[in-house]
Formats: C-alpha cells, sequence, structure tokens
C-alpha cells in the first residue's frame, strides 16, 4: 500500500463496501415511558437496568442533593488545627470507617 503525502490516494486504498453503519437504521417513534426498565435500541435489541444499577442511579440523584465541599466545617477545623484544640477520637473514627465499610460492601 502507498500512500501519496502531497495530496493523492493510491488505487485499491478506498474501500466502496458499505458497512453496517452506513446503512440508514430506522429509529423509534415511539418512546417507552421511564419507568420501565426494558427499552429497544435501534438494533432491535432489548435492554434492561439490573436492580443494582436502578439502586446506583438512585444514589447519585440524592447526593446530587448535598453540597460538595461544607465550607463553614472546614474554617472550623482549620482554626482548632491552628489553635491545637482539634483532637481526634480514634475509637469513633475506626468505627465510621467500618461502618462506611459495611455500607459498600453489602
Amino acid at each position: 500500500m502507498t500512500v501519496d503525502f502531497n495530496g493523492g490516494i493510491g488505487p485499491g486504498q478506498v474501500n466502496t463496501q458499505k458497512t453496517q453503519t452506513d446503512k440508514p437504521q430506522t429509529t423509534q417513534t415511539q418512546t417507552p415511558a421511564p419507568e420501565q426498565s426494558r427499552q429497544k435500541n435501534a438494533s432491535g435489541e432489548n435492554v434492561s437496568l439490573s436492580s443494582q444499577a436502578k439502586n446506583l442511579k438512585q444514589l447519585e440523584q440524592s447526593l446530587d442533593s448535598y453540597p460538595e465541599v461544607d465550607d463553614d466545617r472546614i474554617e472550623q477545623i482549620k482554626a482548632a488545627l491552628a489553635d491545637g484544640s482539634y483532637k481526634i477520637d480514634a475509637e469513633k473514627l475506626a468505627q465510621k470507617m467500618l461502618d462506611m465499610d459495611n455500607s459498600i460492601f453489602k
């Protein structure tokens, strides 16, 4: 195979066969209701979401309602660190870590 870098393509280098993606696809005019877990895609195959995927979507939506950063709490912690009054309860921290681990890996 040869390629002419000065502007041309050599004979036999152009693929003239149509692929599956080149063919026009029909689209559905009626979409299923959002509460349905099965949908048909353009190729006619069914797609269903697992209950775990649905739960993850609900969790994502609920997390969106929380602020990303609590600026007031950050300032309180910075001040406590600066004046040396910030104390860590090791048992409480360990229990929170175990609780988080249990909630993730049920």
